[in-house]
C-alpha cells in the first residue's frame, strides 16, 4: 500500500478496493507478462491462455477455448495449442504468455522484461507485437533493462535507484 497518495487507474482508486474485489478488478484490468513466463507445466497451451477466464468468469465456458485459440492466433503459435509449454521455444512460450495476458481483453498490459530471454529476431517480434497492441488502444507498460526497446515505444520513462531521471515521448514508435 502507498505510504501516500491514491493510485488511481482507469476511474478505479485502488487503495480503496480490498480483497476479492481487488483480485477481480485485477483479472478485468491487468494483463501481466512475466520475465520467465509462468506456465502451469501440466496444462496445454491453449489451457493455460483459458486460465484466466476460468478465474475470472467473464466469459462463457462454451466460449473460452475459441477465445483462447484465437489470442493463439493473434500471437501466431496457435498451431502450439495442445502442446504442453516444456514442447515449445523460449519464443513461443513467451507469446503463449503474451496471450494469456490478454484473455480477458485488459486495457492495461504489464510487461516484466518479456525480451530477457529471446534472442534479438524473437525480441523484435515480441516488441512489435506489443507495439500493435499499443496501436490497438492497449496501455502496454514494459519493465526492461535493454536500451534498444525504446525503438518500439512512444514514450520511454527512466530510473535510477528508484526515481525518475528521465521521461521522453516519441513521435513516432516502429509499428507492427
Amino acid at each position: 500500500m502507498p505510504t501516500r497518495g491514491e493510485i488511481e487507474v482507469g476511474g478505479a482508486t485502488l487503495h480503496d478496493i480490498t480483497g476479492s474485489a481487488l483480485s477481480r478488478w485485477r483479472g478485468r484490468s491487468i494483463g501481466l507478462v512475466f520475465q520467465f513466463f509462468q506456465l502451469l507445466p501440466t496444462l496445454t497451451v491453449v489451457e493455460n491462455v483459458m486460465l484466466p477466464m476460468d478465474f475470472l468468469d467473464q466469459t462463457p465456458r462454451r466460449q473460452r477455448r475459441s477465445t483462447a485459440l484465437e489470442l493463439l492466433d493473434q500471437v501466431g503459435i496457435v498451431e502450439q495449442a495442445d502442446k504442453l509449454p516444456s514442447a515449445l521455444s523460449g519464443g513461443q512460450q513467451q507469446r503463449a504468455a503474451i496471450a494469456r495476458a490478454l484473455a480477458n481483453d485488459p486495457p492495461v498490459v504489464l510487461a516484466d522484461e518479456p525480451t530477457g530471454n529471446l534472442d534479438t529476431a524473437m525480441s523484435d517480434q515480441v516488441l512489435e507485437l506489443f507495439a500493435g497492441l499499443a496501436e490497438a488502444g492497449k496501455a502496454v507498460v514494459m519493465v526492461t533493462h535493454e536500451r534498444d526497446v525504446a525503438r518500439f515505444t512512444s514514450r520511454e520513462v527512466t530510473l535510477s535507484d528508484g526515481r525518475i531521471v528521465g521521461d521522453h515521448a516519441r513521435a513516432e514508435a516502429v509499428s507492427a
